[in-house]
């Protein structure tokens, strides 16, 4: 379903987001969804986004979870949405800062 939805939104400009392990995490780390599996978060944005968003949230979301919101090291002290993200927040407080 990720490779059609990538095909139609890519190359026909379908209002489709691709959920692959990278969007995955990172709509669960964010806290916008709670998923076990990429079909679960996929059902659910399906829902949660705006035709508008999904026209242009697939590829940036992608781009931040393979490059800032990585899976082994993310890279939370440089996040530009670290005060916005659960993730990230938990960080902050347990290195003693508060938001």
């Amino acid at each position: 379903m990720k490779t059609a939805k990538v095909v139609l939104g890519v190359l026909y400009d379908a209002p489709y987001v691709g959920v692959d392990t990278h969007v995955h995490r990172v709509m669960n780390r964010i806290g916008i969804v709670r998923t076990k599996s990429p079909e679960e978060t996929d059902k659910i944005l399906e829902k949660k986004f705006t035709y508008e968003q999904k026209m242009i949230i697939h590829h940036p979301l992608v781009l931040f979870g393979r490059y800032q919101c990585t899976a082994r090291n993310p890279k939370c002290s440089t996040c530009p949405i670290r005060e916005m993200c659960d993730y990230g927040r938990r960080g902050l407080i347990s290195e003693g800062k508060s938001i």
